[in-house]
């Protein structure tokens, strides 16, 4: 029997001009809210198997709107790479949602192999899964799974690395680097209860260290 388990994604920047996206289909050791966990090591022996992943729309098999490029498990999840293909309607219409924000779940269609109860039975941790499809769907259910970059013209863009940065180089809290990076100064300021004097010094050293990332980041 094939089953089916979903996770919200959050979409760090639009799909560039190739359809390519990123990010975990699947995150480890999470509690989902079927009550299901799914351990690292799951996905091992399906990713070895030499079958072929396909990447759907709303697990329907009649439409495939894309290809995976990578599949593999590292220390957190079921990391992927995929690409949504041009002169597919349906693949193009979904590039619109993702950019619009309208779409923000992807889930995982498998059969389950091996699996052990816990918590008295309330609880399934899955050890073993044989994966068949990635699918892109309307309602999320694991809300740990998230879409983490999408390559740019330029390369491949991570949003957390950029958050890391402002952190480390521009000496800013987690909370004003996100707010930064939403909504630009405006978003910062409202973050801040800080003197005129204070506020001049700490715009021009920001300034100088966000001069750094715009090259270290070739942007």
């Amino acid at each position: 029997m094939i089953e089916h388990k979903q996770a919200a994604f959050e979409l760090k920047k639009e799909p560039d001009a190739d359809g390519e996206f990123e990010g975990y289909a699947s995150v480890f050791g999470i509690v989902d809210q079927g009550l299901d966990v799914v351990e690292r090591g799951a996905f091992t022996k399906s990713l070895g198997s030499g079958r072929k992943v396909k990447l759907l729309w709303q697990h329907d098999t009649s439409k495939v709107i894309g290809v995976l490029d990578v599949l593999s498990e590292d220390e957190r999840g079921l990391f992927f790479k995929g690409r949504l293909l041009k002169g597919i309607k349906l693949a193009e219409e979904a590039m619109v949602m993702l950019r619009a924000g309208a779409i923000d779940g992807i889930s995982i269609g498998y059969r389950t192999v091996e699996a052990v109860q816990e918590g008295g039975g309330r609880i399934r941790k899955l050890l073993e899964v044989e994966l068949y499809e990635i699918s892109l769907v309307t309602f999320p259910m694991n809300e740990a799974a998230k879409v983490t970059g999408v390559k740019s013209d330029d390369g491949a863009f991570d949003i957390r690395k950029l958050e890391a940065a402002l952190r480390d180089v521009c000496g800013l809290s987690q909370k004003e680097a996100k707010a930064l990076l939403a909504d630009g100064f405006k978003g910062l300021k409202v973050t801040r209860d800080v003197g005129a004097d204070e506020g001049d010094e700490r715009a021009k050293a920001l300034l100088q260290s966000l001069n750094k990332l715009k090259e270290a980041f070739h942007v």
